[in-house]
């Protein structure tokens, strides 16, 4: 298997919300060969806080997303620390969007690969935006997405959730005081109640809930940079495929301009990005699919490394999209 670490020179990028990224550069993966009909292309967007190797784990030819078969590209998003982010931007950080996002990484396919087709976008979480903002945005381009545990527009409730991370981060004392408080308030959204009731916890070799808390979740998200964490929540608060002048707030417009095959696969326990999202935008799409993970992993359902039944699901439904 072929694998290629590069980084993308953007240049000056004009911004969706006004103003400038300035020396712009996508930090991107590759695993896989370009076939001949450049049409095996397969995109693998980050999600909140990861970097490539975070995901990376699902490219693998005992996965869907079997780097034998398709070209899999991993662009990391701009604030997540490896891409153009605060941590390594000179001066004020502008307000960065998903379309900015995307708009930076069909670009990164065409420039380097010549690429204008792709086979299919897929995400999970901030990775799911990315891949409806693709569809939406790029018509024929796109032939498939996933939308793994996201939604097409932040939800309320989802963005009173990030509105607390937000004020928690600001409110700390040190960073590194915000993040760990940060971390403690998102390991009680990203799994079940059931998740919890059952003391899981102790199956990933944790030896008490405070184990869990201080080594899992304030360890995991102590390996950033406050101001790319408060950079990634304000792109996740204002996700919206009808937010561009394209679609101009329509949101019904946005998802039945949508002539890619979407599968919605949603947790069933997810308290971010809830099935009932996706239930209402289900109707609106030419082609679209619904798979409901049955889980109780929550919101870590859609990124199950190490959980067999739920990376079976995962595989088994993206499999079936890619021979449909």
């Amino acid at each position: 298997m072929t694998v290629v670490d590069g980084v993308f020179p953007c240049g000056d990028v004009s911004l969706q919300k006004g103003g400038t990224l300035k020396d712009a550069k996508i930090v991107y993966k590759t695993f896989g060969a370009l076939n001949a009909a450049r049409d095996n292309v397969i995109v693998y967007p980050t999600s909140y806080s990861a970097h490539h190797t975070d995901i990376e784990w699902l490219v693998d030819p005992a996965n869907c997303l079997d780097p034998t078969k398709y070209f899999v590209v991993i662009p990391n998003m701009f604030t997540n620390g490896l891409s153009t982010s605060p941590s390594n931007y000179a001066g004020e950080f502008p307000n960065v969007t998903t379309f900015d996002n995307v708009m930076q990484q069909r670009r990164l396919l065409k420039e380097l690969f010549d690429v204008d087709r792709v086979k299919m976008v897929y995400g999970w979480s901030m990775g799911a935006q990315q891949a409806y903002h693709w569809a939406a945005l790029f018509g024929d381009a796109v032939e498939r997405i996933v939308v793994n545990c996201g939604s097409a527009r932040t939800a309320p409730h989802n963005f009173v959730f990030l509105e607390g991370v937000r004020t928690t981060l600001l409110a700390a004392r040190t960073p590194e005081e915000g993040i760990r408080a940060m971390g403690r308030i998102y390991a009680g959204w990203a799994l079940s109640q059931t998740f919890y009731r059952r003391e899981m916890w102790r199956g990933l070799g944790f030896s008490s809930l405070e184990d869990f808390l201080v080594r899992s979740w304030e360890a995991n998200f102590l390996r950033r940079d406050m101001h790319d964490l408060l950079a990634q929540l304000r792109i996740w608060q204002q996700g919206d495929i009808s937010d561009n002048d394209l679609y101009r707030g329509d949101l019904s417009k946005a998802l039945s301009s949508i002539t890619a095959k979407v599968l919605l696969m949603p947790s069933a326990t997810d308290l971010y990005f809830q099935t009932d999202d996706n239930r209402g935008e289900l109707p609106l799409l030419k082609h679209g699919t619904l798979a409901e993970i049955p889980s109780v992993w929550g919101h870590r359902a859609g990124n199950p490394r190490g959980i067999d039944e739920e990376t079976a699901f995962v595989n088994q439904q993206v499999t079936a999209l890619l021979a449909s």
